[in-house]
Order: C-alpha cells, then sequence, then structure tokens
C-alpha cells in the first residue's frame, strides 16, 4: 500500500508541471446542500482533469532507457490527455489507445499534445486488450490509469493541497472510476486529517461497490454521462486502499449527474463533466451524510463534448419547467399567431420555437395544431403562460 511519503515524494515530483488549483468555498452550493461546501477546481489544469497528477509522477520516474523505449497507455480521455502532455515535456514517444466511441474533443485534444492515438474496441475492457497486446510487440512501459503505485501517489497530491489550503474539514467526497484519485486522496487525508471521512461516489451502471462495505459486485455497464468513471471493476491496489480508509459509497443516478453539471454550470459558473460533477450529486441527493457538514468538493474534470453540455442544460431546464412545451389547437384563420405571440409576451414569456402544421395534425381542415417553446422564469411563471393561453385556445403541455 502507498504511503503518505510516497505523496509528499509525488509532490515535490510534479512541483511546476502541474498547476496547483485553487480551492474555493461556494456559499451558494452551501445554501442548497444545507452543508459548508468548499471545491477543488481540478477543471483548470492544462488538460482540464486532475489525471495529470498520477501521469506526470509516474513518467517522472521512469529510466532513461524506459523512457526510450516510449509508452503506452488506455484511457477514454483525460488519463490520456496527462500522458500525452507530459510525455511531450519529457520528449518520451507516447502510443494512446481509446475505445471508438471515445468524445471526439477528448480525442482532438489527445492528438494536439503529439500523442499518437489508436481507436480499438467498443469499450475499456477492449480497449485494454488490444493495449496490452501492442505493448508486448512494440516494448513500450504500459502507464496504467489508476492500478499503479506511482499514479496513486501522484493523484494524492490533489488532498494534499485541498487539506492545506482548505483549513478543517469534515469529509471528502470524491468519484470512483477505477479508484487511483480515491486511494491516492485517502492516504493524503489521513495523513493531515485523521477524522475526515472520505466518501466515494459511483453511478449506477459502473457501481460494483454498491454493497461497499460487502463484496464487490459486476455492475451492468452501459451508456453514462459520466465516462470519465465508467470502470467495471476497481483497481487492485486502490481498492486495497479504499477498503481501509473509505466509510461510505454513494451510487448516483444518470439524473443526479446532470442535475449537478447544471448545478455547477449556473451556481458556481464551473463547466465539469459528468464525472467531476460526481461529488456534488452524491451531497445533494444524500442530505443525511452532509447536513451541516464541511464537506470538500472536487471538480474533477471539465473536458464535457459542448453538445453534450448544452443538452444537459436544455433537459435540466425542461425537468424543473424553465422550459416549456406546449400544444395548441387553434382555428386556421389570419391573426392568430400573432395573437398568440402577444398573449406570451405580455405574460414575461420568450418564444424559443415554433411548429406550425396545417395538413395532417390538425382535427379539422378548418384548423392547425401549433407546438411552441417557451423560455419561462421558474414552473410557477410556466404555470401563469399556460393559464393565460388556455383562455383562448385548447392547449397542453408536452
Amino acid at each position: 500500500m502507498i504511503t503518505f511519503d510516497d505523496v509528499l515524494a509525488a509532490a515535490a515530483r510534479i512541483e511546476g508541471r502541474v498547476l496547483r488549483t485553487p480551492t474555493v468555498p461556494s456559499h451558494t452550493l452551501s445554501r442548497a446542500a444545507g452543508a459548508e461546501i468548499t471545491l477543488k477546481l481540478d477543471n483548470l489544469q492544462a488538460v482540464g482533469s486532475f489525471k495529470e497528477r498520477g501521469a506526470a509522477n509516474k513518467l517522472a520516474l521512469l529510466t532513461p532507457e524506459e523512457r526510450a523505449r516510449g509508452v503506452i497507455t488506455v484511457s477514454a480521455g483525460n488519463h490520456a490527455q496527462g500522458v500525452a502532455r507530459h510525455a511531450s515535456l519529457l520528449g518520451i514517444d507516447a502510443v494512446i489507445v481509446m475505445p471508438r466511441f471515445t468524445p471526439a474533443g477528448k480525442v482532438t485534444r489527445t492528438t494536439s499534445w503529439g500523442a499518437r492515438v489508436i481507436l480499438e474496441g467498443d469499450n475499456f475492457a477492449e480497449a485494454t486488450l488490444f493495449a496490452n497486446d501492442l505493448q508486448e510487440r512494440e516494448g513500450r512501459v504500459f502507464v496504467h490509469p489508476y492500478d499503479d503505485d506511482a499514479v496513486m501517489a501522484g493523484q494524492g497530491t490533489f488532498a494534499l493541497e485541498l487539506c492545506q489550503d482548505a483549513g478543517e474539514l469534515d469529509a471528502l467526497v470524491m468519484p470512483i472510476g477505477g479508484g487511483g484519485l480515491l486511494s491516492g486522496s485517502a492516504v493524503a487525508a489521513r495523513a493531515l486529517r485523521p477524522n475526515m471521512k472520505m466518501v466515494g461516489v459511483q453511478v449506477e451502471s459502473y457501481s460494483s461497490l454498491s454493497a461497499f462495505p460487502g463484496a464487490e459486485i459486476t455492475p451492468p455497464g452501459g451508456a453514462t454521462i459520466a465516462e470519465g468513471i465508467a470502470v467495471l471493476k476497481i483497481g487492485r491496489r486502490p481498492y486495497d486502499v479504499i477498503k481501509e480508509y473509505v466509510s461510505d459509497i454513494v451510487v448516483v443516478s444518470e439524473r443526479d449527474v446532470e442535475d449537478a453539471i447544471t448545478m455547477l454550470a449556473e451556481a458556481t459558473k464551473q463547466v465539469s463533466e459528468g464525472a467531476g460533477a460526481a461529488a456534488l450529486a452524491a451531497v445533494i441527493k444524500r442530505p443525511d451524510l452532509f447536513a451541516g457538514k464541511r464537506v470538500a468538493i472536487p471538480i474533477t474534470g471539465g473536458n464535457i463534448d459542448s453538445r453534450i453540455l448544452a443538452n444537459t442544460l436544455l433537459r435540466a431546464m425542461l425537468r424543473d419547467g424553465r422550459l416549456l412545451r406546449l400544444a395548441m389547437e387553434i382555428p386556421d384563420r389570419p391573426g392568430v399567431l400573432a395573437d398568440i405571440s402577444k398573449t406570451i409576451g405580455e405574460a414575461g414569456g420568450n418564444i424559443l420555437e415554433v411548429s406550425h402544421q396545417r395538413l395532417f395534425a390538425a382535427p379539422s381542415v378548418q384548423a392547425a395544431e401549433l407546438e411552441v417553446m417557451i423560455e419561462a422564469r421558474d414552473p410557477q411563471h410556466a404555470q401563469d403562460i399556460t393559464t393565460a393561453l388556455a383562455a383562448s385556445y385548447i392547449v397542453r403541455r408536452v
């Protein structure tokens, strides 16, 4: 098991190569969560993720002979970028194997650091098999994303900085993929804050520790917005640390994560990927664990595809009533659309989209079907707009 001295050595080794990210209180999140929330913003790293820490430490420890052989790793994106960047800084040839369906933005950012990217396999397991085979054929050094002592120690510098900068804390909540961040941070936190609770977070489809402290299970897997923690089985080295130091595991849903991404964007102006928002999702979901406590939450990464971020924000607005979709049966005569627009405008709504169908959807040849999307301030405002339109037209929410 790695030690606190390993984390301290990693911190000295990567100093100046990895950003010491800000640790900031969030009064807005504190009010929403009923706890005193402190954020550590590792989404501000050069590669947009904490993964840079472990990669920098691992590569710095390679011998001259190992550097000459080059390195290879497998990753869905963030570890890939960390390895690619620090290999480039050290003049090491790097090959990154990614699953075929890795978001395009992560692939592009990885290649921009000079690494050779190979897209292979439909999931992480298949990509790993390919990477292991290529590693044997080419003799490269394999840089594991999480099941490696040097990587774990590097990730532990996250909690080292946090404990030095944040003051007293009651709990540190962290996402779990392969377990490198949580395990390395747990070692550092136990040394500096022996009484602080360590809480891990998994997403439903990848909740191998849902029975914790009981035995691991094999989760179903599948698509998730939190692809950064979409790992079916915890690494063996991290798991030994997690069993020793972690007090609770919280499992969150896809919707929990989407809501947390939205909350971070709107309340703190921070862009977070799904895995990066998982810790906040857990705090909001389980107030019984955190109410009134001093809680640290990492934003572990900000590498979210722009389209996914936009869709996530729009889905959240639909759910909480700020986006209103109405279908109306209207008479097919001049002036009706103008009247509807006026009614919505006088009620304070903002029309975003209109679909007007005469030929097929209307129940009568003298009627038309209108669907309109409206931006409202809040659910009550949405209801007020609906009521105003219902005074003159047949209206239903869709």
